[in-house]
């Protein structure tokens, strides 16, 4: 018999299940509140970010953060009011970023990104998006030796993860960047990493494609789990349930007496209407934690983690802080006319997606809690997801990702 499965969220990681699901012959239907790409994958920085195998929790944030929460508008930010609900959390990062939790981190991450490399063209072929990549490459760059010095550790463990990258110093660096401030003298360049013309047509690219396929999207909230299925304020629904309702998925979990430690990272950007500069791979900034993305047509400047949850009202200063800053790290750049925007990531304490059966309930498959991560890591884990609704043993080990682990 046909197995019916309801996946609740049309973000980049809901609709990628849906799709790939549908390949495997399932009858799907997907549950979102608003439609798709309303939320974090409308406004992301559209990049397939293959290189990031390092978890966020480490030493190396660990030591960094201090500094950053003195600046207000800094690369992390946790609001004053918020910081007692921030704690338990923090208790679980500060443990993740061990070093033998971060090296089995690492690897899980190296594994997972693999994962993903290898199933993002057919997915693209099948979802008709193909023309929509690029692979150009990401530039992160640095000011001064001493900055660049501090990222060789990293750099050494991406190495060791089979990551390729090339140093660049003086010249070069405005060689593969023109109009770059000569204030940076080192960078690294990663030709594995692609990008996206355009997150949100390419998240809506996935539903047109899934509806033309036969399934059914659902405006609805998806309020409970209920036994053999979900109750939304559309009514019951039946079916194998998939969590991907990113930042919210918890709040979902929880219906089940199920505790998960999901935190959210409120992100900003401005999206300026015109390109500007010839902007010719991603550009990351990693001491001022943002980046520089080029869409279709335009330019997307944004990035910054600030701890604040759901349901504070967002604080735009932090996307002024880092255009200013954009301004002056690239001096031809027009920054009039831009449109901002903030989203939120989902994000667990250890920097690893939950996905998996939720505990005392093998009929909930997780997969959530992506952070940074979700369109890099969309295919994977539709694949991933895809395997365990068809009792397809998974092609990576999932127990570090097992929602369980909690």
């Amino acid at each position: 018999m046909q197995k019916d499965v309801l996946v609740v969220g049309a973000g980049v990681v809901g609709l990628s299940i849906a799709l790939e699901a549908q390949s495997r012959g399932l009858n799907v239907r997907v549950i979102d509140r608003t439609g798709p790409a309303a939320g974090a994958s409308a406004g992301n920085a559209g990049a397939f970010a293959f290189a990031d195998i390092l978890p966020l929790a480490s030493p190396r944030i660990m030591r960094q953060a201090p500094k950053w929460l003195l600046d207000p508008l800094g690369p992390l930010s946790v609001p004053v009011g918020y910081a007692p609900r921030l704690l338990p959390w923090m208790w679980r990062f500060w443990r993740a970023s061990r070093p033998a939790q971060v090296a089995a981190s690492t690897k899980a991450q190296t594994a997972m990104m693999r994962h993903a490399q290898g199933t993002l063209d057919g997915f693209l072929a099948r979802a008709g998006a193909s023309n929509m990549l690029r692979r150009e490459g990401q530039m992160q760059v640095y000011e001064g030796a001493r900055q660049f010095e501090a990222s060789l550790e990293g750099w050494a463990a991406r190495e060791a993860g089979g990551v390729a990258f090339r140093h660049l110093k003086g010249d070069e660096v405005q060689q593969m960047q023109p109009g770059l401030s000569p204030r940076f003298t080192h960078a690294t360049f990663t030709p594995g990493w692609a990008t996206i013309d355009d997150p949100k047509a390419y998240v809506e690219t996935l539903a047109d494609k899934f509806r033309a396929n036969g399934g059914e999207i659902i405006i609805a909230d998806a309020e409970a789990l209920i036994q053999d299925g979900l109750r939304t304020s559309a009514g019951p629904l039946r079916g194998c349930v998939v969590i991907a309702a990113g930042a919210h998925s918890h709040h979902l979990a929880g219906t089940a007496g199920v505790r998960i430690p999901l935190e959210t990272e409120r992100g900003y950007n401005t999206t300026l209407p015109h390109d500007g500069i010839e902007l010719r791979q991603h550009i990351t900034f990693p001491a001022h934690g943002f980046v520089i993305s080029k869409l279709d047509g335009r330019l997307r400047i944004g990035g910054a983690v600030e701890l604040g949850g759901l349901e504070a009202p967002p604080n735009y200063k932090r996307a002024d802080a880092m255009l200013r800053k954009a301004a002056t790290f690239f001096p031809g750049l027009d920054t009039s006319g831009g449109t901002q925007w903030m989203g939120f990531r989902p994000s667990l304490p250890d920097s690893l997606p939950a996905i998996g059966p939720l505990p005392g309930r093998p009929d909930v498959i997780c997969a959530f809690g992506h952070g940074h991560l979700g369109l890099t890591q969309s295919t994977a884990t539709a694949d991933i997801v895809a395997d365990l609704l068809t009792d397809k043993a998974p092609g990576i080990d999932m127990a570090p990702f097992s929602p369980a682990r909690f």
